[in-house]
């Protein structure tokens, strides 16, 4: 039923949460997990320690500090991929609009399932449900899953 499954990550613990629930439906259906982040001075933030909505600094980290941001948040959902013993997964850190990247490799790889968190680290932008993971379930080609 789900054999190409998009987990959509930004470093929060519900995206983490996300990512093990993603591997946990593709080990039970025998499918593929494809991780995916889109790197943003304020997930670099966050990442480095500051408090989620607020800034670690007065200037904006550099795109290499993004980039290394990013790559730890990809490494912290491969982390748990090998606690499980999963290994039928792969990642992909594009830059943009995160919701428009996340459709698109989902469209890509004709997946059957995003998963995300239903809020993440997007402050108060969106009071229930995160602005991100609406636009993909109102979006999204394939199913979605929220996980809280």
């Amino acid at each position: 039923m789900f054999r190409q499954i998009v987990v959509a990550l930004d470093g929060s613990k519900k995206s983490k949460k996300a990512a093990r629930v993603g591997f946990d439906l593709a080990k039970f259906y025998g499918g593929a997990v494809t991780l995916i982040h889109v790197p943003h001075a304020e997930t670099a933030a966050f990442v480095v320690g500051a408090v989620s909505g607020y800034h670690a600094a007065i200037t904006k980290p550099t795109f290499a500090e993004i980039e290394e941001a990013g790559q730890k948040v990809l490494d912290e959902a491969l982390k748990i991929a090998a606690d499980l013993k999963f290994t039928d997964v792969s990642t992909q850190m594009p830059h943009g609009d995160a919701a428009t990247e996340i459709l698109l490799l989902a469209d890509q790889i004709n997946a059957d399932l995003i998963i995300s968190g239903r809020r993440g680290l997007s402050g108060i932008s969106s009071l229930v449900l995160g602005s991100t993971t609406q636009r993909i379930n109102h979006l999204a080609k394939c199913a979605c899953l929220s996980v809280v």
